[in-house]
């Protein structure tokens, strides 16, 4: 029993001795005494218990401390101090402590005014502070995409550009991103380009874009600062106003195309009218004539037409259709 009592009380100070060391992180205390951090031991369990990793937030002020930045320590200090309680909660808030160091680091060699207050907005913006403050020392070059634009002349080009921006501290919190800066460049460059009386005007002075497009203030609102402009490459593309023209051109044939058929199908319809009413006509006629052999059977009933009246009326008939058929008409159609 004594022996089993004693393996127990063995394993159990062993368990007692890690979850010792656990929340009381003895060799990290020694290692910030060594670095010249002033941290307490009550410090590192207490952000054990508010779950911070001790070793994050120490190693960031050790860091910080071999960089030269300057930590605070007390709540006196000034507001460029780096203090602990503000790393734990920068953590606590979802940011990324070992990131906003390095940014700070990065912004004090090269004399770029950024606070840590600063620094930690950037960084729960979601944008990434150190590389901010990389392009900040080194500017980024931006390929805009293939811009087409068409000169006064109908002559499309597509114009291609190099951007340089540098990031502006003070904006990276609500300013616009590259999305922004490149739309705002291909607009410049239509408004150029459109500007221009030829395309040969572009082809000989590119410059004249990057002037233009710098003039215009496009970084205003944005989290960078627009250094310069410059064409990479202008092409010549197609004839649009030749193109629009043989548009117009084909449409108003078409046009007149309409209007003819229109016409003609008017003519049409008029000409078969007047056969239609010409027919009408013939028929009222032939109506007409056959209305004469019942006439002269009347007249004989009644007395009024003899036999010799009617010998002269077949006479005079007989005469008429042979000047007729002499003059090359032919008298059934009368």
């Amino acid at each position: 029993m004594d022996g089993i009592f004693l393996i127990v009380a063995i394993i159990g100070s062993i368990i007692l001795f890690f979850v010792f060391l656990y929340f009381v992180p003895v060799n990290l205390w020694i290692t910030a005494i060594f670095s010249k951090v002033r941290v307490s031991l009550i410090e590192l369990v207490a952000m054990r218990i508010r779950k911070v990793p001790p070793s994050v937030i120490v190693n960031s002020l050790i860091t910080a401390t071999k960089a030269g930045l300057k930590i605070a320590e007390d709540e006196g200090e000034a507001r460029r101090s780096l203090k602990t309680s503000d790393l734990e909660t920068h953590y606590l808030a979802g940011g990324n402590v070992p990131q906003v160091i390095r940014a700070l680091i990065s912004a004090d060699k090269a004399n770029i005014d950024l606070t840590f207050k600063q620094a930690t907005a950037i960084d729960l913006a979601g944008r990434d502070v150190f590389e901010a403050v990389q392009i900040s020392v080194n500017p980024k070059v931006i390929n805009t995409p293939s811009v087409a634009a068409v000169a006064a002349d109908g002559i499309q080009l597509v114009a291609k550009a190099l951007v340089t921006v540098r990031a502006n501290i003070q904006q990276l919190v609500g300013g616009a991103g590259e999305d922004t800066i490149l739309a705002r460049v291909g607009e410049g460059i239509v408004t150029s380009i459109g500007s221009a009386a030829s395309h040969k005007e572009v082809l000989e002075n590119p410059d004249k874009i990057s002037k233009l497009v710098l003039q215009r203030g496009l970084d205003a609102g944005t989290a960078f600062e627009i250094l310069s402009i410059d064409i990479a490459d202008v092409d010549v593309g197609a004839n649009i106003g030749a193109k629009l023209q043989t548009d117009q051109a084909s449409a108003d044939l078409k046009v007149a195309e309409a209007k003819a058929e229109e016409r003609r199908a008017m003519a049409v319809a008029e000409e078969q009218e007047m056969v239609a009413k010409a027919q009408e006509a013939r028929a009222k006629v032939i109506l007409a004539e056959a209305e004469i052999p019942k006439a002269i059977a009347d007249a004989f009933n009644k007395g009024n037409l003899g036999v010799m009246d009617y010998y002269k009326f077949q006479n005079i008939q007989a005469d008429t259709d042979m000047r007729d058929s002499i003059a090359g008409k032919d008298s059934s159609k009368g």
